[in-house]
C-alpha cells in the first residue's frame, strides 16, 4: 500500500518532539477511510539552540532595566527565540548542526527509500518553513567548503525535482502538497530579491528564487501539468504570519502555471479589529495565536482535504 509521508517542521519555542503529535492524530482520524497510509516525521532541532538562547536572556534579566519593559513575556517567549533562531541558524556553525539533525531524523523515518507511489506532504510553522526552503533551494551551501553541504545534499537528493550531490531532479519523492502555518517567508524574501541588470553586486547567497522555480517546472512535469497546491494558514492576531500568495506568484510562478496557492484565515478577525485591542494583543496573548494552528479545525480539516483530492502520481524514478 502506498504511503502519504506528513512532514512536520516546526517554528519557535518548542523544546520537544511532540508539537505534531495533536494534528496528526486528527489527520489520521480524519482519513481513516482512505487507501492510503499516513505516516508522521516530525523533525525536531529546537534544543539545537536552547543553550546560547538561555544564556542571551539570562544577560537581559540582570539589567535593573528588563523588569520594566513591556511585553516582557512576549519578548521573551516569542521575540528572542525568533530572532535568535533566526541569527543562529543563519550562522554557519548553528546552521549545520540543525542541518545534521533533519537528516538524521528523515533518514530514521525511512523518507530516502520511498516507494514510487509514495508522495510527501510538507506542513511547516513558522521559522521552520524558512529553514526548510533554505536547505532545499539556497545557493549557500553549493559553497564546496560549507558547514553542512554534504548532510543538505543528502536531504535534497530524497526529494523528487531538487538538486543534491548528484545533480539527478528526477528521483526522490514528490512534494504532493505544501501547508505553512504561520509563516515569515513574506519577510524574509528580502534576501531572495536579485540586483537589477545593471547592478554590479552579487545575487544573494540566500536566495531560493532560481532553484524554487526549477523545482516547480520539473514537478509539473511529474504532475503533468497539475498545480502543486499549496495553503497558507494565518491567525489575525499573529504577528509572525503574512499572507503569501501573492509574493510567491510574484517570485517563481508569475504566469500562475506551477502553484494553486490559497492565503486561509483561521479565525474571524471580530475584536481585532479594534484599534486597542490590536495594540494590546501581544501582552494578551502571550503568543497563543502563534501556536495555536496546530489545535485549529479549519486547519486539520484544510490539510485532509487537499491530500484527500491528491491522486497517486506515476513515474516517479526511485
Amino acid at each position: 500500500m502506498a504511503t502519504d509521508y506528513v512532514l512536520f517542521i516546526h517554528g519557535v519555542s518548542i523544546r520537544n518532539d511532540k508539537y505534531a503529535d495533536e494534528l496528526f492524530e486528527r489527520l489520521r482520524k480524519s482519513a481513516s477511510d482512505r487507501q492510503r497510509n499516513l505516516k508522521k516525521i516530525a523533525l525536531y532541532w529546537g534544543d539545537v539552540n536552547e543553550e546560547l538562547e538561555n544564556k542571551l536572556l539570562g544577560q537581559l534579566r540582570v539589567s535593573p532595566y528588563w523588569k520594566d519593559v513591556w511585553f516582557k513575556e512576549f519578548r521573551e517567549k516569542q521575540i528572542i527565540p525568533f530572532a535568535g533562531d533566526a541569527a543562529l541558524y543563519i550562522s554557519r556553525h548553528v546552521g549545520a548542526k540543525v542541518v545534521n539533525r533533519m537528516k538524521t531524523q528523515a533518514i530514521a523515518n525511512g523518507l530516502h527509500q520511498a516507494q514510487t507511489d509514495d508522495r510527501l506532504h510538507i506542513v511547516s510553522h513558522s521559522w521552520g518553513t524558512v529553514i526548510l526552503f533554505d536547505i532545499l533551494f539556497a545557493s549557500r551551501w553549493d559553497e564546496d567548503k560549507a558547514p553542512g553541504k554534504d548532510d543538505v545534499m543528502a536531504i535534497r537528493d530524497s526529494i523528487f525535482g531538487v538538486a543534491g550531490k548528484n545533480s539527478d531532479r528526477r528521483q526522490g519523492i514528490p512534494i504532493a502538497s505544501i501547508h505553512t502555518l504561520g509563516s515569515p517567508v513574506a519577510i524574509f524574501s528580502l534576501t531572495n530579491i536579485n540586483p537589477g541588470k545593471d547592478s554590479t553586486d552579487s545575487p544573494s547567497s540566500h536566495d531560493i528564487t532560481p532553484n524554487l522555480q526549477k523545482f516547480l517546472e520539473c514537478l509539473q512535469e511529474l504532475r503533468r501539468g497539475k498545480k502543486l497546491p499549496w495553503r497558507n494558514y494565518l491567525h489575525p492576531g499573529d504577528p509572525i504570519a503574512y499572507p503569501l500568495q501573492k509574493l510567491m506568484i510574484d517570485l517563481v510562478d508569475g504566469n500562475t502555471k506551477y502553484l494553486d496557492i490559497q492565503d486561509i484565515p483561521t479565525h474571524n478577525a471580530g475584536w481585532l479589529e479594534i484599534p486597542l485591542a490590536q495594540t494590546l494583543l501581544p501582552l494578551l496573548s502571550g503568543g497563543d495565536a502563534h501556536g495555536s494552528y496546530w489545535r485549529n479545525n479549519k486547519v486539520t480539516q484544510e490539510i485532509i482535504n487537499v491530500v484527500q483530492q491528491e491522486t497517486p502520481t506515476s513515474g516517479l524514478v526511485s
